[in-house]
């Protein structure tokens, strides 16, 4: 991605993954919105950054995520890459979960990920065609202990990434998929606190080929990857495991 006339919105942007990706666009030469309910941390992002701003909105409120991308748009000029990065996760056996727990997920990973292709695609449409990049899990892939509903979004959004790809190549729209195994975020880290989490996550960088996390750098990469691929690649998802899985 080197043209430095595409403008890009990026959901999630201001920490961990997110800021890493929008980090990567802007060095390639994007404008980029940072949509976060953060809005303190996206803006100082923004604020080490050439032609970065911030928009404070929360993904899984459709009414609020209309504002704020209209708010986005109008600044940027119009839009050629959405980013899906927005996610959240807590890390608990299913039958001790409460459905407020799954409503927070839900929310977050699977209704944030619609609103903002709900709203990206007529804009795209508009543009002449576009990219869109969703960031899911190789935990909705494989699945994974401890995160049942966690990965049944991330399973969801690498369905719906290969449905919209098909609603949307007539207009030049691709929409892709990166799938990343466990990676060195905050969030990570937060969710570490847990003591059978932390076990957990141990075992799982025991089991991969390159034993280590891999690192938000890595991810924006395949990212940015797929925001600059050529029209015809459409409708795939990427792992960045360090071969934790691996495609058959």
């Amino acid at each position: 991605m080197t043209d430095n006339s595409r403008t890009a919105i990026v959901t999630g942007g201001a920490k961990g993954i997110g800021a890493a990706i929008v980090r990567r666009l802007s060095r390639y030469g994007a404008a980029v919105a940072i949509v976060d309910l953060d809005e303190t941390a996206a803006g100082e992002l923004a604020a080490e950054l050439p032609d970065a701003f911030a928009v404070a909105a929360d993904v899984g409120d459709h009414a609020g995520l209309t504002q704020a991308f209209s708010q986005a748009c109008d600044r940027l000029g119009g839009l050629d890459v959405l980013v899906n990065n927005a996610g959240w996760d807590h890390v608990q056996p299913f039958a001790d979960t409460s459905p407020d727990l799954w409503d927070k997920l839900l929310h977050i990973n699977l209704k944030g990920v619609f609103n903002a292709t709900h709203l990206a695609i007529p804009r795209l449409v508009a543009r002449g065609g576009g990219r869109i990049v969703n960031v899911a899990s190789d935990a909705g892939r494989v699945g994974s202990s401890g995160e049942a509903v966690y990965a049944a979004c991330k399973g969801g959004t690498i369905a719906f990434t290969k449905s919209i790809a098909r609603e949307t190549a007539r207009h030049g729209i691709t929409v892709n998929c990166v799938c990343p195994g466990p990676t060195d975020t905050p969030l990570l880290e937060e969710i570490k606190r847990d003591e059978r989490a932390r076990a957990t996550m141990d075992a799982i960088v025991r089991a991969t080929p390159n034993r280590r996390l891999a690192q938000p750098e890595e991810v924006a990469e395949a990212v940015a990857f797929f925001a600059a691929a050529p029209a015809h690649v459409t409708g795939q998802v990427l792992s960045v495991s360090g071969g934790l899985t691996m495609a058959g």
